[in-house]
């Protein structure tokens, strides 16, 4: 088969959906944090909160923008991806419930887990199933509602809030699309963000409710190293597997873990700052949500122009992360 007529996996349409309501840094006060702190180290000035929407509910909204500007109807989507930690139910799948929520009876749905690498994680598992052929329209999501896990009388309230994002890929020979993805995983750093019980190994009981272990834990020291660490060195991988150089990327797609870390990647991977997308000032770090919502406002900026190269790019617990590189 001629190269040009390779089948790759194209952004078709994007959509994000937060919730209305909205919670402040000064609400933070009360853990000792102040909104000077926060914005400073983490970048945030406020973030979304859910209140009588699950993470489906977002999600399906968000899926459903993904479509508004494009001919594909829910009833045309092959499969549904959804990337999140914090699922509607244990089970059924949270794609399940988007699925049936957005009328999409001919889609497959299943969830994935890699915390705030999950939209990336979910975007390279899509584009597998299009570049074999065996899909044409793929919509992958990611939502979480973080404020349902998080311990609002610990400093480490701050960092997340809720929302989600929508990728719809479709098939093109175009030259165009996804083109590279290196992803990579480390077991040994589990512990470094986690959520002890209410699986298999800790299920819920009236101590693990009494010792708040259905809330995210995090040592951010461990994160801050480790994210500084490794997406400079993924960064670095991509582009010299695809004989490319930091000048060559015109934006740079991150997941939204916090101002410094960014600030401190682009030093190391020599990319202007500016060419960094970044909206944690507006929503936090919503986890699986991070990607596809910076993806979806940096397209209806106007800013991704035909020809662009886009580098994606996220670390989450685990430890997983990655990149991919994109052709508009």
């Amino acid at each position: 088969m001629d190269v040009m007529q390779k089948i790759r996996a194209y952004i078709k349409g994007t959509g994000s959906y937060v919730p209305p309501k909205i919670l402040k840094n000064d609400f933070f006060e009360k853990v000792g944090s102040s909104d000077e702190w926060i914005f400073k180290n983490l970048g945030i000035r406020e973030r979304r909160i859910a209140e009588g929407e699950v993470t489906s509910d977002l999600a399906y909204k968000a899926g459903l923008k993904a479509l508004e500007n494009t001919d594909i109807k829910p009833e045309n989507i092959d499969l549904i991806i959804v990337a999140t930690s914090t699922p509607d139910r244990q089970a059924p799948s949270t794609a399940c419930f988007v699925q049936e929520k957005m009328n999409a009876p001919q889609a497959v749905a299943f969830d994935i887990s890699a915390v705030c690498s999950g939209g990336l994680y979910g975007i390279t598992i899509g584009c597998q199933f299009i570049e074999t052929g065996m899909y044409k329209n793929v919509l992958v999501i990611g939502a979480d509602t973080f404020s349902t896990i998080t311990d609002w009388e610990r400093k480490d309230s701050v960092f997340f809030g809720d929302g989600a994002g929508a990728i719809l890929l479709s098939a093109t020979t175009e030259d165009k699309g996804f083109f590279d993805f290196k992803l990579h995983a480390d077991g040994t750093g589990k512990y470094h963000f986690n959520i002890p019980a209410g699986g298999s190994e800790m299920p819920a009981s009236e101590e693990t409710l009494k010792q708040k272990l259905h809330y995210f834990q995090m040592n951010g020291k461990e994160v801050y190293e480790t994210a500084t660490r490794v997406l400079p060195e993924t960064i670095h991988e991509i582009l010299e597997a695809n004989k490319m150089t930091s000048d060559n990327v015109d934006w740079v797609i991150p997941h939204q873990p916090s101002i410094r870390i960014l600030q401190e990647t682009a030093r190391k991977t020599n990319i202007p700052f500016e060419k960094v997308m970044t909206n944690m000032d507006k929503y936090a770090n919503t986890s699986g949500g991070t990607i596809p919502i910076v993806l979806d406002e940096t397209y209806k900026s106007g800013r991704v122009k035909p020809g662009n190269i886009l580098l994606f790019a996220a670390v989450g617990s685990g430890w997983t992360w990655g990149t991919a590189l994109y052709k508009a």
